[in-house]
């Protein structure tokens, strides 16, 4: 399903045509697109390492400082344009439409079109988890006073936090929809602790 977001509404559009066909079963749990799932990861992991040895490595910031930016860059594009369709069916872009108005796009893969449970879970993994690295960066660099690392650092965070973000509103959609899920998780978890205790009671 693709839904377009402008002025804080959603509409349905129509779905887009790179549809990637899923097995069922077993194969699941299998990468099926191993070099789309290596530079997931590739490109941030590489951007955060470069970070914390650029003393080791280079002795000059602007050399480190353009190499962090690239990998950031090319982390950007190819998780919001590749990883993102072939690993969870999930794309997102910005459009202007004739009368000058940016409207969000988001779009999601059909219903019944599974993705692999495996790439499923490095996508989100590496999405959700580099980000915050990043944010965990920028304290560190605010409260040691290394004031010409921040501008690196908001960059990790701005790239890679607006892809967490675009792609959360195309798996979620409203806020509505955040909130049920919320409320369903946390649900489920007092429900299976609760179920827990009485069975170890019974016991």
């Amino acid at each position: 399903m693709m839904r377009q977001d402008s002025n804080d509404e959603t509409e349905d559009v129509s779905l887009f045509d790179a549809d990637e066909e899923t097995s069922r079963g077993s194969k699941r749990k299998k990468i099926r697109h191993p070099i789309a799932s290596f530079f997931h990861l590739f490109f941030r992991v590489s951007a955060i390492i470069v970070y914390l040895l650029c003393d080791l490595i280079s002795k000059s910031f602007i050399a480190c400082m353009v190499t962090i930016i690239l990998l950031l860059s090319c982390d950007f594009w190819a998780v919001k344009n590749i990883t993102g369709r072939l690993l969870v069916g999930l794309r997102w872009w910005n459009q202007v439409d004739d009368d000058g108005k940016s409207h969000w796009v988001y779009e999601s893969r059909k219903t019944g079109k599974k993705s692999s449970e495996a790439e499923s879970r490095i996508f989100w993994l590496g999405l959700i988890s580099c980000p915050i690295i990043w944010v965990i960066f920028a304290f560190t660099a605010l409260f040691s006073f290394k004031v010409k690392w921040l501008a690196v650092v908001i960059m990790g965070v701005t790239l890679q936090g607006a892809n967490l973000y675009g792609y959360i509103k195309c798996k979620v959609g409203s806020p509505k929809n955040l909130t049920s899920i919320a409320t369903n998780y946390f649900g489920g978890q007092f429900l299976r602790q609760t179920f827990s205790r009485e069975a170890k009671a019974e016991t």
